[in-house]
């Protein structure tokens, strides 16, 4: 699939790390870093901006390393960029460490995955079709 996109980083377009990769990388397009304080969330400029085919939106997920290594994850997981959206895509990052945490420019600080979605009609219904789940939830599926 072709999508258009505007760079206007000084950074490589995103990619895919391997070729089964379903997310590529997205990296901080900073004048000077960023220092994220413990709970501390910011929004983190890309650079980039898209234009998505109808019926796809883009996901932005948290990197695994970031997660586990400094506690750095994305406030709003996943984040998405709905296909009429046309504006400079900006991650919603929060350190959820007790240490302070310096973004860089250039630091690949999210995934991007490119994703389908479906817009429903609602049909009002007085009863619902039985299952075998039926209304249990919050754990109801873990329990013995």
């Amino acid at each position: 699939m072709l999508v258009n996109i505007i760079n206007k980083s000084h950074h490589p377009l995103p990619q895919y790390a391997t070729p089964l990769s379903a997310g590529m990388d997205i990296r901080a397009n900073l004048t000077e870093p960023i220092v994220l304080e413990p709970l501390a969330r910011k929004i983190i400029p890309t650079g980039l901006s898209l234009e998505l085919p109808a019926g796809y939106e883009a996901q932005l997920r948290p990197r695994s390393g970031l997660a586990i290594k400094h506690g750095i994850t994305l406030l709003n997981t996943p984040g998405t960029i709905d296909a009429d959206y046309r504006g400079d895509i900006g991650v919603i990052l929060v350190n959820l460490s007790n240490e302070p945490f310096t973004v860089n420019d250039g630091e690949r600080i999210c995934q991007m995955v490119i994703a389908t979605h479906a817009q429903v009609e609602w049909q009002i219904a007085e009863t619902l079709e039985e299952s075998e789940r039926g209304a249990g939830g919050f754990g109801h599926t873990g329990r013995k």
